[in-house]
């Protein structure tokens, strides 16, 4: 259920930030480089030397890992603008530097319009076998909306050829909460994607991030977006409709046909460590979170300095407050929830009592499950589906707020 303290030390996982799109998204805050809707991989300067600057920090990283890794996760940006020979050669150097498994989940998020069935087919043999893709809506006037650049038609056709290849993993992404989004389009999305057959469905409501066009534009709450009580009725109908269509709700943000969580990311909400590469990616290895710069030439010259120390991170390791509070953070968001020996075993006695009166009216209230026959005898502590999930940032802030003075217990 939670995470093995064996594998505390031991990185299975590596996360491949490619930080490439055609143009950024109205919501996008993430550290990415604009290519326009012509270059590539194939045909980029700028991506041919992002890929050796990214695979000289994957080979001056100290192998740290056991066992060979079990899962690869490609993130972006906008992976699906590599090439393939670029794909082979990254996960060429993650095997030779810390070995890949032969049974690894290999991930990959991809974005309509920017493959074709041959890049697909070509990273399938260089070994992906799960593929994100980042769908967001399933109408032209909202893509539109959102400054995407991909149509319904480019959905369709990609889904067509996820299925002329056989591919054995494949999720698809969805957006509540998007301006001029009504519950209707938001239960006819729903409808419409679930009809697609993905292994795997991820539901984010919009978070309006600063510095976004859309920041620029609306405020939270005001129209054209969803008011607070519209999202969140989006969030249980979601929940009502994709558990009753058989997906299992593992996550805040994610369902599951059974057998296809997505494993890599199991590995961040269990706190497990992982390694991170690439502009703007975050590394837990030792104890230590590691963020990389969110610009090229800034990461070019980290890699460099890093490099030059022989793969020494500076980073003190994180203090034991910050690992409860990042354990609660991302071990409430599962459905399994964490177990009450893990809490207990990173709490001071006060922080335990702490935490408890923090937690007590959350529990009276539905939001929080404490099984177990007293506090003392917590066996597990979890978050109740729809509510709990829906209220989780309320039940985080109250602890945040109250183990603030505790810190350096």
């Amino acid at each position: 259920m939670t995470s093995n303290p064996s594998n505390i030390l031991n990185p299975a996982s590596a996360y491949v930030h490619i930080p490439f799109c055609r143009r950024r998204c109205f919501y996008c805050d993430f550290p990415i480089s604009v290519l326009g809707n012509q270059r590539r991989g194939e045909t980029s300067g700028t991506v041919e030397s992002y890929v050796d600057v990214l695979c000289g920090e994957i080979a001056a990283t100290p192998k740290l890992n056991q066992h060979p890794l079990s899962t690869v996760f490609f993130g972006g940006g906008t992976p699906s603008l590599l090439s393939v020979p670029q794909v082979e050669t990254i996960l060429t150097q993650l095997d030779c530097r810390f070995g890949i498994a032969p049974t690894a989940e290999i991930s990959m998020e991809m974005d309509p319009g920017t493959f074709d069935l041959e890049h697909l087919q070509g990273y399938l043999a260089a070994g992906v076998n799960r593929i994100s893709l980042g769908v967001q809506a399933l109408d032209d006037a909202t893509l539109e909306s959102c400054g995407r650049y991909h149509r319904v038609a480019d959905v369709y056709r990609s889904v067509d050829w996820l299925h002329q290849v056989a591919m054995p993993n494949w999720s698809l992404d969805l957006i509540s909460g998007l301006p001029h989004q009504t519950l209707t389009d938001w239960e006819t999305g729903l409808s419409k994607a679930v009809a697609l057959h993905p292994h795997h469905l991820s539901i984010y409501d919009l978070t309006v991030e600063p510095q976004t066009v859309f920041a620029k534009r609306y405020q939270p709450g005001d129209a054209p977006l969803p008011t607070d009580e519209q999202t969140a009725t989006m969030y249980r109908l979601a929940q009502a409709y994709l558990t009753a269509q058989g997906y299992d709700h593992y996550e805040v943000s994610n369902y599951a046909q059974p057998g296809h969580p997505c494993q890599h990311n199991l590995t961040y909400w269990r706190n497990q460590p992982y390694y991170g590469f690439g502009l703007g990616a975050t590394s837990y290895t030792q104890h230590q979170r590691v963020s990389r710069p969110r610009t090229l030439a800034t990461y070019g010259e980290w890699v460099k300095d890093f490099q030059s120390t022989g793969g020494i991170h500076r980073e003190p390791p994180t203090p034991p407050m910050e690992q409860l509070l990042d354990r609660l953070m991302v071990g409430l968001r599962l459905q399994e929830g964490i177990s009450g020996d893990e809490v207990r075993s990173l709490c001071s006695p006060a922080t335990w009592a702490t935490l408890h009166q923090t937690l007590k009216p959350h529990i009276e209230q539905g939001f929080v499950i404490a099984e177990g026959n007293t506090w003392d005898d917590l066996h597990c502590l979890r978050l109740s589906d729809p509510e709990g999930f829906l209220f989780s940032n309320v039940v985080l802030s109250d602890c945040f707020r109250a183990l603030e003075d505790l810190r350096d217990c």
